[in-house]
């Protein structure tokens, strides 16, 4: 498996004690808990990578065939797709031209303004879409089965109660430019 940030070499709980004695703002439990999210996601995402790549996908593209699909037949524009896909416009352009180039997408002129574009699923990504997404689903189902239902519940809550800290964060300009142990 290949991981997106080199965190398995990580602080021992013991090293963390000694780290905190030069650096009081360093919460042991907070920083433990971060490293176990960040390995969790990092394996999470190889499983994802390892699964699209048996279609000739990327998480990128995947994400951006799903906004497709749930745009219904009008499409989205090239910018929407950035927005919503939570990318940069030449990053979605990227994945935009993948994705033409190997038949999943076309382009079409935008009614209302010839200088603007519309990105559609053709009939040939949609029957593929049709291939991935019950195998997709397969193995999203596999991974989750070592949790309860009321235990994936309650991680959604957490996830979503992190993100909403990580939020904040980015919004208030609170980071100070430094890094915590085991971020990347």
């Amino acid at each position: 498996m290949s991981q997106r940030f080199p965190l398995r070499d990580l602080p021992k709980y013991e090293a963390l004690i000694a780290l905190a004695q030069l650096y009081p703002a360093l919460d042991i439990t907070s920083v433990e808990t971060s490293c176990a999210f960040l390995c969790t996601a990092t394996d999470v995402y190889s499983v994802f990578d390892t699964h699209f790549a048996n279609y000739g996908l990327s998480m990128g593209k995947f994400t951006v065939l799903m906004l497709l699909l749930h745009s219904g037949p009008g499409g989205l524009t090239p910018s929407d797709c950035a927005d919503l896909a939570g990318v940069t416009r030449a990053t979605v352009t990227g994945l935009l031209d993948g994705l033409a180039r190997e038949g999943w997408i076309e382009r079409k002129p935008h009614p209302g303004d010839r200088r603007r574009l519309i990105i559609a699923l053709t009939d040939y990504g949609m029957t593929q879409i049709d291939q991935v997404l019950p195998s997709y689903f397969t193995m999203v189902a596999k991974m989750m089965q070592v949790l309860s239902e009321d235990e994936r519940k309650q991680l959604k809550t957490l996830l979503e109660k992190l993100k909403d800290g990580a939020s904040t964060l980015l919004a208030t300009d609170q980071m100070d430019g430094s890094t915590c142990i085991g971020t990347p």
